[in-house]
């Protein structure tokens, strides 16, 4: 399948919806998941247009991990969490929603549950609470936008 410039998450690099910005860089975007699964779930995607794992190239995915690493280590710091679920779903088969590659960030801890899957959406007011939780953790550690890992 060829990719859909008009997925939500081609909306949000373009800036035609919103989207609670925890990192940026020249090559990824990281925000919160607007429907989390628990506090702090937090999703990576490649600037560039590519649909899944499937199609994205090695440059591309090594961007997507730096980040994720990034987030994932300020994530644990920030909710105090004793884990991190890392979930990256491809085709529909696969359980893919939305066709831009993307990874879900879920801080999580001993004895909790995930939610269930797309229940309700978060409020704006907490999801910005949320990604400044993360984002004072990176900036103690080099700021948001550099290049060293937190944790």
């Amino acid at each position: 399948m060829p990719y859909d410039t008009n997925n939500v998450f081609a909306k949000i690099l373009r800036g035609e919806l919103p989207a609670q910005k925890v990192y940026e860089d020249a090559d990824t975007l990281a925000f919160m998941d607007i429907m989390p699964r628990c506090e702090g779930h937090t999703l990576v995607i490649p600037k560039g247009p590519v649909r899944n794992i499937l199609d994205a190239g090695p440059t591309q995915l090594a961007a997507c991990m730096r980040t994720v690493q990034k987030v994932a280590a300020a994530s644990v710091k920030a909710f105090g969490a004793d884990g991190i679920t890392l979930l990256q779903a491809n085709e529909a088969a696969g359980g893919q929603v939305v066709f831009h590659l993307h990874f879900h960030i879920m801080p999580r801890w001993e004895g909790k549950s995930l939610g269930p899957a797309a229940s309700k959406m978060e409020r704006p007011e907490v999801l910005a609470a949320n990604a400044e939780k993360i984002m004072k953790v990176m900036g103690a550690r080099g700021g948001a936008h550099g290049d060293e890992p937190v944790g």
